[in-house]
């Protein structure tokens, strides 16, 4: 499979859950966003029909997203049924860890690879000002149960307006401290025109 550029699709990510434990300020309002109704969602089973025939056109690489992924009762049993599926090589959810110390050890059985989880501060309070509320000894629970449990864990980092080079490299530092991998996000509206390397209008990517 292949995209108008001839480059080879092999990565397909899902949204398991339009909910959130969490209201970060880049992602949605204070007041949340009108939710789906449950029958709107896609089911476990559809989900896993949709990996297996995308697997078949050439993905090997699944990760699971939201909202907040872990939200979603029963997410270890759907890892567990795309965990078995042959020729899918990596499954992995981006997260915002918090509920990992309850789950880590039971993803990871389940087929789990990996997990991006997102730590925007070590500042506790900036880190609850980014969340609207949430706290930051959750998520490095989070990092921790991960990391316990056998996984491959990366920090993201969305680089906010405010955010300045010596917060970069202290997560930075931190990360390899912990012995997980470390990349950041930008962050910028959606409404946004970017322009590329070649001076070409491009909309903001999605990550």
């Amino acid at each position: 499979m292949y995209d108008s550029f001839g480059r080879e699709i092999t990565y397909l990510r899902i949204s398991v859950t339009d909910r959130c434990n969490q209201r970060c300020i880049y992602c949605m309002p204070a007041e949340g966003i009108p939710l789906l109704p449950h029958a709107d969602i896609l089911s476990f089973e559809q989900i896993e029909a949709i990996v297996r025939a995308a697997v078949h056109l050439g993905i090997d690489k699944v990760r699971l997203t939201g909202g907040e992924p872990l939200v979603r009762k029963g997410i270890a049993d759907l890892v567990w049924k795309l965990g078995r599926i042959e020729g899918l090589r990596t499954l992995a959810i981006t997260t915002n860890g918090t509920m990992l110390p309850s789950l880590a050890e039971e993803l990871a059985a389940a087929g789990l690879q990996s997990v991006n989880i997102s730590i925007d501060s070590l500042d506790p309070d900036r880190y609850a000002r980014i969340t609207r509320g949430g706290r930051l000894p959750d998520a490095l629970a989070g990092l921790d149960a991960a990391l316990k449990a056998g996984l491959k864990v990366k920090i993201n980092m969305v680089v906010l307006e405010d955010t300045t080079p010596s917060e970069i490299e202290g997560m930075r530092r931190f990360a390899i401290m912990r012995g997980a991998a470390f990349q950041t996000i930008a962050h910028y509206s959606l409404s946004e025109t970017k322009r590329d390397a070649h001076g070409c209008d491009r909309p903001p990517p999605c990550d």
